[in-house]
């Protein structure tokens, strides 16, 4: 499991180490690690061209010190500085040959840029992670001339809010980021996570309080998989009430049934609007004749309930928000078991919330919510009266605050699905999700993660638990894609998704079982 902490942890835990070691020893154990990525990538670092943007902090002074190393291998290394850099790392850059050019706006921009094209690699030591607010010009000249194929950021890329992942105007983008001690939020958050490159941690010894936010790792997610043993039946493994389509949108539910019946849950229960045709119903029936389907009229709870005993419910894939699926939500409310939300079964939530805002904390089970951004937005203005617009704002100035805000406010977990999927509980535990494709903005995907997350929900897992595993597995199977991804490629890609984590070394494969 990969963790971030907050600026303010960080500065904390550094404060404690700076006090029992001797001076400049945490920065040279920060430079070591960034010298040893610089060889890596280079291969060679004599005769290597290498660029320094120096700022005035420690940060700068970690990209100088390493400057001054890798100029005293052989490498020419150029540190272009907007002001004042830091005393001891200059001063050992130019003991060691290297160059420093500055201030940066007294340089014209055919100088900058022949320093940039001519480099190797560009090592990005702008700003740190006190930087906040966007770039001063000379900063975002430099950062707007840095080529992102060849530049890598330093603790953080500059004009990436460390806290928050926002970005304000220009802002160094990277192929790869270097960080110290801990991730920092900003790296996994968007939109500061699309600046970053693959992230390297170094670690600097830091002792550190619990964490502020978790990614998973494919062995933390192998060790989570409901994996059935010898005893298990169709029964003992979970069944899953899934409210999914309508005539309008009946493949829907066949999306989602096909992520459902790769989730771990052993018995699958579908429960459909019935109409002229009862589309929803015969599509499912067709494609997976696995799943047990009953077809209900809109609206109709008591026939909702009555399809069978589950151990958990998803609803909303396919159907129109409305007077019948409020019904339906409410029914699920009203039961003591988990229920995921999603699609066309969010904004009667938020209508039954606006109504009666103690409802999901009057539950024993939880309630798992799986917006988009524009849902997620109407969702709150519904449920919680915010301003929509301000919601868009402050999803961009700090998209976990916000997310955190309402999973508070209105006791639900939320999983606020995109490029960086967040999953909150309500108390405030947090996990990022930091694996996926682009590919998976298409319609239909966030079906399958539904009848997904369903499924592992009434597998056994937590609804957060749930909600992370989905997501990482969703977004392993889209990688795996050939591309263009259509939603209908996912499911099944999904089975050798779990087949190779469950395959990897320390975790074994699952044992027997019977049928039935």
């Amino acid at each position: 499991m990969r963790n971030a902490h907050t600026v303010t942890q960080i500065r904390d835990a550094e404060a404690a180490q700076l006090a029992s070691l001797p001076p400049g020893a945490l920065m040279q154990r920060a430079v070591y690690g960034l010298v040893a990525h610089v060889t890596r990538r280079l291969g060679r670092v004599y005769g290597a061209r290498i660029v320094v943007l120096a700022g005035g902090g420690d940060n700068g002074g970690d990209a100088l010190w390493a400057g001054a190393r890798l100029a005293a291998r052989g490498a020419r290394v150029d540190a272009i500085a907007p002001g004042r850099t830091h005393p001891e790392g200059t001063a050992a850059l130019l003991a060691a040959g290297g160059r420093l050019h500055g201030p940066a706006l007294a340089l014209d921009d055919e100088t900058l840029r022949g320093l940039f094209v001519q480099a190797d690699l560009v090592l990005d030591g702008l700003l740190g992670i006190g930087g906040r607010g966007g770039l001063r010009a000379d900063h975002a000249r430099l950062a707007a001339l840095a080529p992102p194929d060849r530049t890598v950021a330093v603790d953080v890329p500059s004009g990436v809010d460390a806290d928050t992942g926002a970005v304000i105007g220009a802002a160094v983008r990277a192929s790869a980021t270097v960080t110290f001690g801990t991730h920092k939020r900003g790296l996994w958050l968007t939109p500061g996570a699309a600046h970053t490159g693959p992230v390297e941690l170094v670690d600097i010894g830091l002792e550190l309080p619990e964490p502020d936010l978790r990614a998973l790792d494919d062995a933390d997610v192998a060790a989570m998989i409901p994996v059935p043993g010898p005893e298990s039946s169709k029964y003992r493994r979970g069944v899953l009430g899934l409210v999914a389509g309508s005539d309008a949108y009946p493949g829907a539910a066949v999306l989602a049934v096909g992520g459902a019946l790769r989730g771990g849950a052993g018995y699958l229960r579908v429960v459909t609007e019935t109409g002229i045709a009862s589309r929803a119903g015969d599509f499912v029936r067709r494609a997976h004749p696995e799943a047990v389907v009953t077809a209900i009229r809109a609206g109709d709870r008591v026939a909702m309930l009555a399809a069978g005993r589950v151990q958990a419910w998803a609803i909303g894939p396919g159907l129109d928000p409305g007077p019948a699926v409020r019904e339906l939500v409410a029914g699920l409310l009203g039961t003591d078991l988990p229920v995921v939300v999603d699609a066309g079964a969010l904004d009667p939530l938020a209508e039954l919330l606006a109504a009666d805002p103690a409802a999901l904390r009057a539950r024993d089970a939880t309630v798992l919510i799986t917006p988009h951004e524009g849902e997620f937005g109407r969702f709150t203005a519904t449920a919680l009266g915010w301003d929509p617009d301000r919601t868009t704002v402050d999803l961009a100035a700090d998209r976990l605050a916000a997310v955190r805000r309402a999973a508070a406010a209105t006791g639900a977990v939320i999983l606020l699905k995109g490029t960086r999927t967040l999953i909150v509980e309500p108390a405030g535990a947090a996990w990022v999700n930091t694996n996926g494709s682009g590919w998976l903005g298409t319609a239909g995907t966030g079906d399958v993660l539904t009848g997904l997350i369903g499924s592992l929900l009434a597998a056994g897992l937590s609804a957060a638990g749930a909600g992370v595993v989905g997501a990482h597995l969703h977004g392993r199977a889209a990688e795996r894609a050939a591309v263009p991804l259509a939603a209908g490629d996912l499911p099944d890609l999904l089975p050798q998704v779990v087949t190779d984590l469950l395959a990897a070394p320390g975790r074994g494969r699952p044992g027997g079982g019977h049928g039935g």
